[in-house]
């Protein structure tokens, strides 16, 4: 992939550029099979990988500049702004919008944050695109002072791009690099944008969280899927479980399945696929997925586990050990903390391990582990 901002060394995000692309999927597997020298291992998949631009749903993009000229980008270490609206890692559809969205904020008159002066409204644009063709923008404000300007401007931008079918403000009054606050305020009946994997229905809302590479996502939840169709059980739970993309894909009318996360905008999400999909056996919960798994006398055949980058962490661990659900499905954004907790769970065999390369140009990656309880059906 060739990029100019990382040529001029403007914009060094995908630190891995310069290596070519099958040395860097050969690399991550070999960090990965290293973290995991230690355990026995049943079958290595071969790498999932994932195109090398234009692949990402997501912008999100610091406004600096003047109302009458804003930057869409990020804040380079000497202060200077740079310019990301050509970055090659976004599909071509952004364009469009990036570029009617520079006169808008002139004509709403939202003055872009000044970091040195503390002054200012407009601190961030965050814009995502569904497969399906629409998009979800959010306008992150320091306050509520200009918002009865934005929703007076809006209808000329939804005339010029009808593909936004969400848009939303976020108020983030703190002086810290801090992408978005607690309140958010919705600028148009539906806030949930529809998206389809697998012909499994999902929804993105605000502030829920969702997977930023939809190709190598959809890879992912189907090989989840697949794997868990294999094995002898009937009840499962999902922790961590975001919008529901994997249980959503691993239920079946007979599958008795529990998703908890403890975001709230995430399990309105996954309650409304699960609603359409008609799974009467499905529930999600907006809890704390340590509290809630330990806090139970019993446990499913199966737990998948989908953790933040620190991991599930040795108290859930622990508990997994104690109660001994037949199989674990662990997926995670980071192999460290993985290989940590696995090592944990010594009474479990590792069947299967595959490297999914949601992140291209980063040392970053995804990994699907199944882990079977030693003595059991593998």
């Amino acid at each position: 992939m060739h990029c100019a901002l990382y040529d001029a060394g403007r914009c060094r995000s995908c630190q891995w550029l310069e290596k070519p692309y099958p040395q860097q999927l050969n690399d991550k597997q070999s960090l990965l099979e290293q973290l995991l020298a230690e355990r026995p291992m049943g079958e290595w998949l071969p790498p999932v990988q994932s195109a090398q631009q234009g692949f990402r749903n997501k912008a999100k993009m610091v406004v600096s500049g003047s109302v009458e000229r804003p930057i869409f980008g990020m804040v380079a270490r000497d202060g200077e702004p740079v310019d990301l609206c050509a970055c090659p890692l976004y599909p071509d559809s952004f364009s469009a919008v990036f570029t009617l969205l520079k006169p808008f904020i002139a004509r709403a008159g939202l003055t872009p944050y000044n970091v040195a002066r503390k002054r200012g409204e407009l601190k961030f644009l965050l814009l995502t695109e569904s497969t399906q063709g629409g998009m979800m923008l959010r306008f992150v404000l320091r306050s509520t002072n200009k918002l009865q300007q934005l929703r007076d401007a809006l209808p000329w931008l939804q005339q010029q791009l009808p593909q936004l079918k969400v848009i939303s403000a976020n108020i983030q009054p703190v002086h810290m690099a801090i992408l978005e606050g607690d309140e958010e305020i919705a600028l148009t009946p539906d806030q949930a944008l529809a998206e389809r994997f697998n012909q499994v229905p999902l929804y993105i809302r605000p502030q829920s969280f969702f997977q930023t590479n939809p190709q190598v996502a959809a890879d992912l939840y189907a090989t989840a899927r697949d794997w868990v169709a294999q094995l002898p059980v009937n009840s499962m739970w999902d922790l961590f479980c975001g919008v529901g993309g994997f249980g959503l894909h691993c239920a079946t009318p007979e599958m008795q399945l529990t998703g908890i996360e403890i975001n709230a905008e995430a399990i309105a999400c996954a309650q409304q696929s699960a609603q359409q999909l008609g799974l009467e056996k499905v529930s999600f919960a907006a809890l704390d997925s340590t509290q809630f798994a330990t806090s139970r006398e019993a446990v499913p055949q199966l737990v998948l586990v989908n953790p933040p980058r620190r991991g599930i962490g040795a108290e859930l661990c622990a508990y997994l050990s104690e109660m001994a659900p037949d199989y674990i499905l662990y997926s995670s954004c980071n192999p460290t903390s993985m290989a940590q907790d696995i090592a944990r769970l010594a009474e479990y065999d590792v069947i299967r391990v595959q490297l999914f390369d949601m992140f291209p140009h980063t040392v970053h990656f995804e990994v699907l582990c199944l882990l079977s309880k030693k003595g059991g059906t593998a």
